[in-house]
């Protein structure tokens, strides 16, 4: 039987596809494709199939300013290539193939996603076609290990600022709309705290949809501060098989100073272990740099994995002309170039 290449934009057979797959994160479901993508882009799920192999690679497909070229980039956060059946010694050349007519033929230019460290063969497959590339590292705290052995990694400076906050603090799950209001609000405030940049201020529908997403399962933890019963600290957690991921939070200016948000990493950390998860994903730094947030995080685990993305230039004489066109002055790694 040939092997078969299709693109898939409807939620029914989206679904069915991450049900048949070897394994999946949060960040590949229709619904966050639905809740992450902008105006001009079209969430699309390019599925492989050949004999009793599967490739699926969720992607978000733009027109090119007022040309009739397109690109691909991923969503927020770690996608990449999802699959069923492959291992280390899979050919991947008939998929890459395949999906490089694809690309051609729908006047795809280039393509840029970031890719998961906790789905397995996302090399094996993409490797060869484009390029590779590591850009930093993220901060992993393995839930496999008993609560004591992962607690004995923490920083000195973590461990103190824990005890404290717990004397101090309450942690509850979020209980109503309401409650969802606090949370945009404390977010909010911390992407101003940071100057973060438009993207990041995430539209006002994007908390509730994803909270009450049946696609996504999500945990946002509250810490109330027990003198002032104020809710000083959220924490927006999302389970996916196994893998925990630390999303989005936000601390009051006013409490900054009990850094309650590792009262929240903390009780996510105790709540996974005993849930049987495996990994908790703390992410990394600022623009991928081992920076004062990443070094924050790092005061968590000394585990830690390789965060990679992969980008190929389809058609390299159309990317040259759209650079010099709209972007002369480019010169820095910014992919792709013409959009910088």
């Amino acid at each position: 039987m040939p092997s078969t290449i299709e693109v898939i934009e409807d939620q029914e057979n989206w679904n069915q596809l991450l049900e048949k797959v070897d394994g999946h994160d949060f960040y590949h479901t229709f619904d966050y494709h639905q809740l992450s993508k902008s105006d001009d882009e079209k969430p699309i799920l390019i599925k492989y199939e050949y004999e009793n192999k599967i490739i699926g690679l969720p992607l978000l497909m733009r027109k090119i300013f007022d040309t009739d070229y397109f690109d691909i980039t991923s969503v927020y956060g770690y996608a990449g290539p999802l699959s069923k059946n492959i291992d280390e010694s899979f050919d991947a050349d008939d998929f890459k193939k395949q999906l490089e007519a694809f690309f051609k033929e729908n006047k795809i230019v280039s393509v840029f996603t970031r890719l998961n460290p906790y789905i397995q063969h996302q090399e094996v497959i993409l490797g060869g076609l484009g390029e590779i590339k590591t850009l930093s590292k993220i901060v992993n705290i393995n839930l496999t290990r008993d609560l004591d052995i992962q607690r004995s990694f923490f920083s000195k400076t973590t461990k103190r600022y824990i005890n404290k906050a717990r004397k101090q603090c309450t942690v509850r799950n979020i209980e109503s709309e309401d409650d969802i209001i606090i949370f945009k609000e404390l977010y909010y405030e911390n992407m101003d705290r940071v100057n973060a940049k438009e993207s990041y201020y995430f539209p006002e529908n994007y908390f509730n949809s994803f909270i009450n997403s049946k696609e996504i399962n999500t945990d946002v933890l509250f810490a109330i501060h027990n003198e002032t019963n104020k809710i000083i600290s959220a924490a927006m957690m999302v389970k996916t098989n196994k893998i925990i991921q630390y999303h989005i939070s936000g601390t009051r200016n006013d409490y900054l100073y009990l850094t309650p948000i590792r009262l929240l990493i903390d009780e996510m950390r105790i709540r996974g272990t005993q849930e049987n998860y495996t990994c908790f994903n703390l992410g990394g730094g600022l623009g991928n740099q081992e920076d004062s947030l990443f070094k924050f995080k790092a005061s968590f685990s000394k585990d830690s994995k390789d965060f990679k993305i992969w980008k190929f230039i389809v058609n390299q004489e159309i990317y040259d002309k759209l650079t010099n066109q709209y972007a002369p002055t480019m010169s820095s790694d910014f992919f792709p170039k013409y959009r910088g």
